[in-house]
């Protein structure tokens, strides 16, 4: 039986990215899907949505670590 992969807590290294002039933190990482729960930190746009790891910054990927 495959083991449930554990979701990662980034709320304590403030990970902050912009994507397309919106400024974004990341919330947790769920390893299962391989996506970000990420809020948005513009008052134009809010809420809390998931994105692809894949669609993440490069510095961002380096600082999350997957594996």
């Amino acid at each position: 039986m495959a083991k449930k992969k554990e979701n990662i807590d980034l709320q304590s290294q403030n990970i902050e990215f912009e994507i397309q002039h919106v400024k974004y933190k990341a919330l947790r990482f769920v390893q299962e899907h391989m996506s970000i729960e990420i809020v948005c930190l513009d008052k134009s746009v809010q809420g809390l949505t998931n994105i692809a790891f894949a669609q993440l910054p490069k510095e961002i990927k380096k600082l999350i670590k997957p594996n």
